[in-house]
């Protein structure tokens, strides 16, 4: 009886943890799993997508930290294991994938290294289309984690990583097709454009680990990393799921040199101005304490030599995020200096 008592015992104070211990899924960046052993979670995410640059090496590193980002949107730093997915295409020749698919796979692997990881397995099939993507795992204590849902009214936004990555990797593939160039010549020259798709291309290859590290240091309230669904996207998705009565008010747009012009120059069919334009890798969209903001802001461009911008702010709502009307485009950077991409 006593033995049964404490089985019982035992299982109930193990359901009290879980119950006490935030368990996310679906809806949010990374899912958080109370774990069977006290005290810990599992906090796991997983990602792919299609090339979208031409360097293959460069293509991996955009791959892996596309993956990283969700778990450092939740402020957790480290990463205890990645696995690799990759989709091979039965249209490359021999000669195409023996060259190709190390490189990818290269790129992958060098940058889950440089964040500290190390990939461990994964699968690779072979189909009509090239993907790449992973998994990121890791094992954590409560306080390595940030929960995403604690905004507060005068809280302001930032973002660390300039928008328009997907008008800049168009626009690329444009300089080969002379009926979409001539639309956008008026506005930018070649050499604008292949200097955005460079900026795009390492911005996307950057992890957000820094960012991820000061969200702690400068007492973050929550952060979603911005990709496939464009900025306004994520600020609704994240405004939605706030515990405290808030909405998001965006003011301000920092863009990859040129690329707003594009946008324009193109009728808006990216909607970059809107902020539905699709992103890759982006930056880290996050609720900081207004007096915590400008110092974070400081502090990363120190450590990284990057720039992280106020885009708006916190105010008292029903859990929606907008942009006003005529936001303020920041050019991102604000002067072209010969040699140099920043």
């Amino acid at each position: 009886m006593s033995q049964d008592g404490s089985a019982q015992d035992a299982e109930q104070s193990h359901f009290q943890y879980i119950a006490a211990t935030p368990r996310i899924g679906i809806g949010m960046d990374a899912s958080v799993t109370p774990l069977r052993h006290g005290g810990l979670s599992l906090v796991q995410t997983t990602d792919f997508f299609y090339p979208l640059v031409d360097d293959p090496y460069m293509m991996g590193k955009i791959a892996c930290a596309n993956v990283l980002s969700d778990l450092y949107a939740m402020g957790v730093m480290d990463c205890d294991n990645m696995l690799m997915l990759l989709g091979v295409s039965n249209k490359m020749s021999d000669k195409e994938r023996d060259t190709v698919i190390p490189m990818i796979m290269r790129g992958f692997k060098d940058l889950a290294e440089e964040a500290g990881s190390q990939v461990t397995g994964g699968q690779t099939v072979i189909n009509p289309w090239l993907t790449i993507g992973g998994v990121a795992t890791t094992v954590c204590q409560p306080n390595e984690f940030i929960m995403p849902d604690n905004a507060v009214v005068g809280d302001v936004l930032v973002l660390t990583k300039p928008l328009g990555t997907q008008v800049a990797v168009n626009a690329y593939q444009w300089l080969d097709q002379p009926e979409r160039w001539n639309r956008v010549k008026l506005v930018v020259t070649e050499d604008d454009v292949r200097k955005a798709y460079q900026r795009a291309m390492f911005s996307m290859a950057r992890l957000n680990r820094t960012a991820s590290r000061l969200m702690h240091k400068y007492n973050a309230h929550g952060a979603t990393d911005v990709t496939g669904f464009g900025l306004l996207g994520h600020a609704k998705n994240l405004a939605k799921i706030q515990k405290n009565e808030v909405s998001f008010v965006i003011h301000n747009l920092p863009i990859i040199a040129k690329m707003a012009s594009i946008s324009k120059a193109c009728g808006n069919m990216f909607g970059l101005l809107q902020g539905t334009s699709a992103e890759t890798s982006g930056g880290l969209l996050m609720a900081l304490p207004r007096e915590q903001a400008a110092a974070f802001c400081k502090d990363i461009e120190k450590q990284e030599g990057y720039q992280s911008w106020i885009i708006g702010i916190v105010e008292k709502g029903n859990r929606t995020a907008r942009i006003i009307d005529k936001p303020r485009v920041i050019e991102v950077p604000a002067k072209d200096r010969d040699g140099e991409l920043w």
